[in-house]
């Protein structure tokens, strides 16, 4: 079975930086997108960013020039590199993959949690 599992959520002030990561794990013969979303209460989950096996990327006009997405093929690893974090960033971040196992499908994440205080 092929999981994705996140890290790095918590609590920060305004202004700060978080770093979040998810591994995917299991039978994996390769990753296509990879993706990061968030949802905040009473919204629907929005993407925040994307990136192609290729490395290239993009980004929600929201969180440009603050989130960076990154992503390791040899760890089959996704960042999202978070700075100057603002209250509204506070949401339930997901991690999204298309991943090429004994079929091609869709993952996600478990979810960690981003609280930003003012």
């Amino acid at each position: 079975q092929v999981q994705l599992v996140e890290s790095g959520g918590g609590l920060v002030q305004a202004g700060g930086s978080l770093r979040l990561s998810c591994a995917a794990s299991g039978i994996i013969f390769g990753i296509k997108q990879m993706a990061w979303y968030r949802q905040a209460p009473g919204n629907q989950r929005e993407l925040v960013a994307r990136i192609t096996s290729g490395g290239s990327t993009n980004v929600a006009d929201s969180v440009k020039g603050r989130f960076t997405i990154s992503r390791d093929n040899a760890k089959n690893t996704v960042y999202l590199q978070m700075n100057s974090l603002k209250p509204e960033d506070t949401a339930v971040y997901y991690c999204n993959a298309e991943i090429v196992s004994v079929s091609t499908s869709n993952y996600w994440g478990q979810g960690t949690q981003v609280t930003v205080s003012s």
